[in-house]
């Protein structure tokens, strides 16, 4: 099927009269055309939630044939002045009941006098950037007075500095002196630089004024750059920085993590453009550093056993010497002669085998003897291999028992599951208990004290921002009409399924069960299935109450036979018909086996699993049972629950015409992991007017490529034909299978985009967008709005009054429904926070959501409640949920391909092997199966 044909006359591509699709944001080209009581709020909600204020759009609204110039989105180095241009705020919500929150935002005023710029070069060239820092700080320490003219610089780091005057020279050239310790031989030397200082030019202040007043001009990241460099040259100096972030033991005494790790606590700062004006946001971090402990002590903990009497085995050793490569060390076994090294390996004799040359005339020693002789240091652990440092040509030994862990190194390695339990622990903060951090946090960083602020005239309110919100209303859902509560208003964003159907609910006829956990009795695994196929009928499914063949146990090394024993038992039981739903049984602790299983069902046999551990089968909790209810209702093709507008043509800008809502997500693979590709994740919702049922596709992409390659392709056929396709093609073309309409409408909630990357992302996934709708018919082209969500930011709100028991909810967070969008957000851009959820434990994080593109016109109140209320329609719980939906599954959906990777296999032995740019391969994922394709599989 290459057309989507209308069979209805009417079903045209339509836009609004009373608008124009790109009268906001547009395309702007140097060689084409500009291209174009409570009770009565309950109530309203209740019987038009969203209901549109001053628009002449209805039922009967005019529409007709858009006629739209070609878009020319084609890659390339864009400037927002004359390129791709952000959409605008169309103006701010009034929805909901208005009230004050606090934000982690603290107003930094800047004076208006320009910035000067240097360029540094520093010869001979240093990589390190915190040497570089330390020759600029000897450099300002020895010559400002004089020579600097009192003035003091801020610096990079690497290549520029920055001043809040002119200095008393165009080009100067300095000569500093600065001690440096070989990471190899642990010497201490003294090296000579040159430093050249050149100025470059003027800083000035117009831009930042113009952009924070709210004119179209582009983001003036240098200006914001500068001013982040200051506020942060003093406390560089006082903290460990990682990244954005600076941690100290003295914030907060560390947390033992398990393992020879310990947390520490730090805060995230970062200088923010806002309609405020600038803004100090900071917010409090924990991660994970080396404990400073003896090697030995590090090694015991690491490995959780005695290794002061015995010898490693090879699989310790690999696991230590992974742990401990780059780490530095101090020895301990001179004194007050601490050198220091760097680790970088492990020896793969025993110390009291190691044996070296100690002249030219290879003279052996060992180890043993030399630090007994040498050093009078008697190794006590022999048994233990050493530690090497220094580089390949001349390798040193030294014992484990004679280095110590330098403190504050921070431990860049996967962590496991109980340590991330631990620093979860230690980073969940209730709301108050942060809130208070945070303002000691800005108390302690003394910025009225700061001499770099003082130098560049800046000031930091120490006040958190009080900002007005609104809590939006919750929508009215629509359950089946054969249970007692037809309809429900949801209320502090969580219910129940007590007294309530699924609306759809799914049928169940054919059934399987394997169970893989040894210590669960048949008996038992019986009783359990039962229980689960009464609470699905319950919950408004029809379920066999019977399995097709009976419950199959099985080793969990043997999960592709067991699947295959009881996929083609079934079969054969039924004589053509399929099996629809397997159940299986897994252990607490159970390694590769869900992976294993989820990748051999979904691609493989095409066969719907749910998997239930063993823990939940001796301790049944009806909320389990309803909640798993919930999950293979979907899975097997049924509904949850709809908007009771949906239902009634009352949800702005999407009831009035078929509108397709697509959620997309990259995942990129765990940091260390230098290989591994990432997976892309597209769903798009298969059901019009209810927007609840969505189908999702996966792919393999090159190692942290964000652009989502596979959203639209091209390639040539055996004849040489050429062939379109691709995950939108292909989710537009179901769409339309489902349905029986083409989608008029597109609305593309995109996840997982940092800040840096919004203009490369709208730039290339749009055009894919595009060409995808064009390749279906060449006049094809909904109008598009392009949603950016975010979560990992760093934006807390407060209540205002902690103690107001209407304000908050029972975690004491703010109220799920509560909307910002003005003060802290951008100061020209359509943005906005939501808290769309209710608070569990620690502080709730609001998504971030962010306009970038809009052919549709939605009003800030449209756009924020129907994202609002689509947060309620969440298949997996009887809660409204953090993030988007769309979002929430493509999130989920990409985390489930990851376990359809096959194991690692050399390069040319990968068959259908796709090449990237950088000549890279990624190995294609397996296709999901045709049966599961257009289920929701993945919830």
């Amino acid at each position: 099927m290459t057309h989507m044909e209308m069979k209805n006359p009417e079903q045209k591509h339509v836009t609004i009269s009373t608008r124009k699709p790109l009268q906001n944001s547009m395309i702007q080209q140097t060689s084409a055309d500009i291209i174009p009581s409570n009770e009565e709020r309950l109530e309203n909600a209740k019987l038009s939630s969203g209901r549109r204020k001053g628009r002449r759009r209805g039922k009967g609204a005019k529409v007709e044939q858009l006629q739209e110039p070609k878009l020319d989105l084609s890659m390339g180095s864009h400037d927002s002045s004359k390129g791709l241009v952000f959409h605008r705020r169309p103006g701010y919500g009034q929805l909901g009941r208005k009230c004050m929150v606090k934000a982690n935002h603290f107003l930094a005023q800047v004076p208006d006098t320009d910035l000067s710029q240097y360029s540094v070069t520093i010869t001979p060239e240093v990589a390190s950037r915190k040497i570089n820092k330390s020759i600029m700080a000897q450099l300002v320490k020895l010559h400002r007075d004089r020579d600097l003219g009192m003035r003091l610089p801020v610096y990079d780091g690497k290549k520029v500095l920055y001043t809040a005057g002119l200095l008393p020279f165009v080009s100067k050239e300095f000569a500093v002196r600065l001690a440096e310790e070989d990471e190899g031989t642990g010497v201490a030397k003294e090296r000579e630089f040159k430093v050249t200082i050149k100025f470059v030019g003027i800083t000035s202040m117009v831009q930042l004024r113009e952009f924070l007043a709210g004119k179209q001009v582009d983001t003036p990241h240098e200006i914001i750059r500068i001013f982040d460099i200051v506020l942060n040259q003093l406390a560089a100096q006082r903290y460990v920085s990682v990244g954005r972030c600076l941690y100290s033991p003295d914030i907060k005494n560390p947390q033992q993590l398990g393992g020879g790790l310990q947390s520490w606590q730090g805060f995230y700062k970062s200088i923010r453009p806002t309609q405020m004006g600038l803004s100090l946001n900071i917010d409090m971090s924990s991660t994970a550093f080396i404990d400073p402990l003896p090697v030995i002590d590090f090694v015991a903990q690491l490995l959780g056993k005695d290794v002061f009497s015995r010898p490693l085995s090879d699989a310790d050793s690999v696991k230590v010497k992974k742990a401990l490569r780059g780490v530095k060390v101090e020895v301990t076994h001179r004194g007050d002669v601490r050198r220091k090294y760097r680790i970088s390996g492990l020896t793969s004799q025993p110390t009291r085998e190691l044996i070296f040359p100690v002249d030219e005339k290879m003279n052996m020693k060992s180890v043993v003897e030399y630090f007994q002789e040498m050093y009078g240091f008697t190794i006590r652990y022999s048994h233990l291999p050493c530690l090497q440092v220094g580089n390949q040509r001349k390798v040193n030994y030294l014992p484990m028992e004679a280095c110590k862990i330098i403190e504050g190194q921070r431990y860049t390695k996967g962590l496991t599951d109980k340590q991330i339990t631990s620093l979860l622990k230690v980073t969940c903060q209730r709301p108050r208990d942060r809130e208070t951090d945070i303002l000691q946090t800005v108390n302690q960083n003394g910025y009225e004290l700061d001499p770099y602020a003082k130098e560049f005239g800046i000031t930091v309110d120490e006040k958190l921002a009080s900002v007005e919100a609104r809590v939006l209303p919750a929508p009215w859902l629509k359950y089946h009409d054969t249970g007692k509560e037809k309809e429900y208003l949801p209320q502090v964003g969580q219910w129940n399924m007590t007294n309530k159907k699924v609306i759809n609910g799914s049928t169940v006829n054919y059934w399987a069960c394997i169970n893989f956990s040894r210590s669960v009795q048949e008996s038992t695994v019986s009783g359990f299935c039962h229980q689960l196929v009464q609470m699905c009928k319950i919950s408004g499914m029809e379920f066999n109450p019977e399995p097709v063949i009976p419950i199959h146990s099985a080793r969990p090394d043997q999960v592709k036979k067991a699947l295959k024993h009881v996929y083609s038992a079934a079969a054969n039981k039924l004589g053509g018909k399929e099996l629809e739903l397997l159940i299986a049984i897994l252990p607490d602790n159970n390694g590769s086996l869900y992976g294993d299983l989820k990748r051999i069902c979904d691609t493989d046999l095409g066969l719907i699993s749910q998997c239930c551990l063993t823990k939940n089968v001796y301790k049944i909790s009806n909320q389990y049972l309803a909640n798993v209810s919930l999950k293979i209702n979907v899975k097997t093709g049924g509904r949850n629950t709809v908007l009771l507008d949906a239902l009634s043509s009352g949800i702005p800008l999407v009831s009035d015409i078929p509108t397709i809502i697509f959620g997309a997500d990259v995942t990129h693979p765990e940091t260390g992991d230098d290989s591994c590709p990432s997976i892309a994740a597209v769903v798009a919702s298969q059901d019009w007017p209810e927007v609840t049922k969505y189908a999702g596709l996966v792919c393999a992409q090159a190692h942290r490529q964000e652009l989502i390659q596979d959203l639209y392709k091209t390639w040539k056929d055996s004849q040489g034909g050429t062939v379109t396709g691709g995950m939108i093609r292909e989710l537009l073309l179901s769409f339309k299978a489902a349905t029986g309409k083409k989608p008029l409408r597109i609305i593309f909630y995109r996840d997982g985009v940092s800040e840096g990357q919004f203009y490369q992302v709208l730039l290339y996934e749009l055009d894919a967008i595009r060409k995808a709708c064009a390749s279906l018919e060449p006049s094809y082209q909904p109008p598009v709005t392009f949603v950016i969500v975010q979560k990992r930011h760093h934006t807390r709100l407060f209540a205002s009054n902690h103690n107001d028991r209407s304000s908050i909810d029972k975690s004491g967070n703010i109220l799920p429904g509560t909307v910002v969008d003005s003060k802290i957000c951008h100061p020209s851009e359509f943005d906005f926070y939501l808290c769309s959820h209710a608070g569990i434990q620690g502080t709730s994080r609001p998504a971030h959501y962010h306009v970038l593109w809009d052919e549709n016109n939605f009003t800030a109140d449209e756009i924020q409640s129907l994202t609002n209320n689509l947060c309620y329609t969440y298949a997996r719980c009887t809660r409204s949920v953090s993030l988007v939906p769309p979002a929430y599954y493509a999130h989920l959906a990409a985390y489930r391909a990851r376990f359809y990777m096959e194991p690692d296999k050399p390069e040319n032995a990968i068959p259908n092997c796709m090449r990237t740019s950088n000549e890279s391969c990624v190995r294609p994922l397996p296709a999901l199966n045709e049966k599961v394709k257009n289920v929701m599989f993945y919830c």
